[in-house]
């Protein structure tokens, strides 16, 4: 009889032997794993965070005209002024204007009493009626006498003496119209005028007050604001210059408020002055202004630019991007990666809000025009303006 081989008790112990195999393996698979994501994450704690971007504005370098200008700081003056004075002794009998009024040349301003200037009018021509009467006479009686000294019934000293009487009341007639035309001008004086188009000012004078042609003080002052002038300044160095370029053409002129903020008027260069100032080195200039809308009031100061040319194509960027280091004058530019590069530039010109690059910035390039004092070479940025974040992301080409 043959004995049954105890097989089940070798498979279990081999089934046994296999799933500690297997889990000491996993286990080892799952230790070395884990030993891996904390070796990554004591890697990645140790490792410097990436900068955050700085928020900056931008804007592009652009090719453009630029124009020069000379400022300086002027006042503003009637193009003429008059005292309006009477040139006769009188009593007002009308005013015929008000204070502050518009006035055109020939307008009627104030009457004066006439009636004594016309009264000496009316004795002048009186005057001259009854002494050519009177030469009329004197001609008869002349004639007469050459008609008897034919007949030697008149002597010689006759005839003289009746030709002199007749010379005599012409001179006196010719004195009688120069005493008429005298009392017809003193009667016009009687009506006062406007003697330009201006605005009137205050009246120092009422109704019904004496006025003499002695009188200082005047009856009222008209200044012609339309046009209107400004006289500024500017250095004499720039002389030779302004006066090439008033040779060509016209010079434009603009006027600000004294805080340079407001506009106020455009006119043109009129006048440079015919010699400099030498106690402050600079000499003075006229412009005149249309003034329609009376922007421009007499005795204003005024921030005044003269045009004296203008740049043609030049490469420009806002002024706040240059920015001034130890080493001169330089500019923040973005570049294609949103970091920027420190770059050292030549300014020419700067003007209003436009500096003229000479040196170190290409047009198209983009440069830093707010937010410079976060920056290092070489960070971050996000451009925060609208059109240029537009351009940071590629959606305007």
């Amino acid at each position: 009889m043959v004995e049954p081989k105890p097989t089940s008790g070798h498979r279990s112990r081999g089934l046994f032997a296999v799933f500690l195999v297997l889990v000491l393996v996993g286990g080892s698979w799952g230790a070395w794993r884990w030993y891996e994501a904390r070796t990554a994450q004591r890697a990645a704690a140790a490792r410097p965070a990436a900068p955050a971007p700085v928020p900056v504005q931008a804007a592009p370098v652009e090719a453009a005209d630029i124009p020069i200008y000379l400022t300086g700081l002027g006042s503003v003056q009637a193009l003429n002024t008059v005292t309006v004075q009477s040139r006769v002794d009188g009593q007002i009998e009308k005013i015929a204007f008000q204070e502050g009024q518009m006035v055109k040349a020939g307008d009627l301003l104030l009457q004066i009493d006439p009636r004594p200037f016309q009264a000496a009018l009316d004795q002048a021509v009186a005057k001259k009626a009854q002494d050519e009467a009177q030469l009329v006479s004197a001609k008869a009686d002349l004639e007469r006498t050459r008609q008897l000294i034919t007949r030697d019934f008149a002597s010689k000293q006759q005839l003289d003496v009746q030709q002199a009487n007749v010379s005599s009341l012409n001179a006196q007639i010719q004195a009688d119209q120069a005493a008429i035309d005298n009392a017809t001008t003193q009667l016009s004086y009687t009506t006062i005028r406007a003697p330009l188009s201006g605005r009137t000012g205050l009246r120092r004078v009422d109704q019904g007050n004496i006025v003499h042609a002695a009188d200082t003080n005047g009856i009222v002052q008209i200044a012609q604001i339309e046009p209107i002038a400004v006289i500024f300044t500017a250095p004499e160095a720039e002389l030779s210059g302004i006066l090439k370029a008033h040779g060509e053409g016209p010079l434009k002129v603009l006027t600000l408020s004294s805080n340079g903020k407001t506009p106020l008027a455009e006119g043109e260069l009129t006048l440079v002055n015919n010699q400099v100032d030498s106690a402050t080195g600079t000499v003075r200039l006229k412009a005149q202004f249309a003034n329609k809308d009376h922007s421009l009031w007499p005795g204003m100061s005024v921030d005044a630019r003269l045009l004296v040319r203008t740049l043609q194509g030049v490469a420009a960027v806002p002024s706040t991007a240059v920015q001034r280091g130890p080493q001169g004058l330089y500019a923040y530019v973005v570049k294609p990666d949103n970091t920027v590069e420190m770059r050292p530039v030549k300014v020419g010109v700067i003007t209003g809000d436009k500096a003229v690059i000479e040196d170190g910035l290409n047009v198209g390039e983009r440069v830093v025009t707010a937010g410079h004092y976060r920056l290092q070479p070489g960070s971050p940025v996000r451009v925060t303006n609208a059109s240029e974040a537009h351009v940071a992301a590629g959606e305007i080409k």
